[in-house]
């Protein structure tokens, strides 16, 4: 019978380098690397829905929905059948994203919210949520002049709040580990790492 896999999320406001870090964690540790929203069919059409500023708008409650029904199929189509075969697997977002956003970003009942995530993850939880913490102004120097998206184009406000949610929860929780991302790509990388292998250990195999 396989080992138990292990998820680790990562997380933060837009720009703060989670996806780039999910990636190189996931080749550390020879896992399997995913993200939200967006990785499964029907989710790549609700990234879409939730996301594309060309889009009608969509109330804050439907918006969380979305992300919802996005987790639902990622850990029923890829989440959970990577565990339950003994992988392990880094996502680029996870619960945690739908609380920080919709909760504390758009003011939305936590209670009531945290419910529905729970729900909708079929209680699968991280093991490990890594917060790549940075200040907003160097988030948003990092993102640029690329086209953003619904939620990235949002005042600063939003995202103060976003960024503001996600250290309270990890100061609330001790599955979550803070690390600053503000330095050189390969020092944060080095940096993630050295959390979640003193943590968690190394998946057998990897290198």
């Amino acid at each position: 019978m396989a080992a138990p896999g292990r998820l680790i999320a990562l997380e933060g406001v837009d720009g703060c380098g989670k996806s780039t870090h999910a990636h190189g964690l996931a080749d550390a540790l020879g896992a399997l690397c995913t993200a939200e929203p967006g990785a499964t069919a029907l989710g790549a059409r609700l990234r879409a829905l939730v996301l594309d500023p060309e889009l009608p708008a969509i109330s804050p409650r439907a918006e969380a929905l979305l992300m919802a029904a996005d987790r639902a199929e990622h850990v029923a189509e890829v989440v959970s059948p990577a565990l339950d075969a003994g992988r392990w697997v880094v996502a680029d977002r996870f619960s945690a994203s739908t609380l920080a956003y919709q909760g504390y970003g758009r003011r939305l009942d936590l209670t009531v919210l945290g419910a529905l995530v729970a729900w909708a993850a079929a209680g699968v939880t991280p093991d490990l949520t890594v917060l790549l913490d940075v200040p907003l102004d160097v988030a948003r120097r990092r993102l640029g002049a690329q086209r953003a998206d619904r939620l990235e184009g949002l005042g600063a406000d939003f995202h103060e709040r976003v960024r503001a949610g996600y250290l309270e929860m990890a100061a609330a929780d001790p599955a979550w580990v803070v690390v600053d991302g503000t330095g050189d790509e390969g020092d944060v990388a080095a940096l993630v790492l050295a959390a979640v292998t003193e943590r968690l250990g190394t998946p057998s195999g990897a290198s």
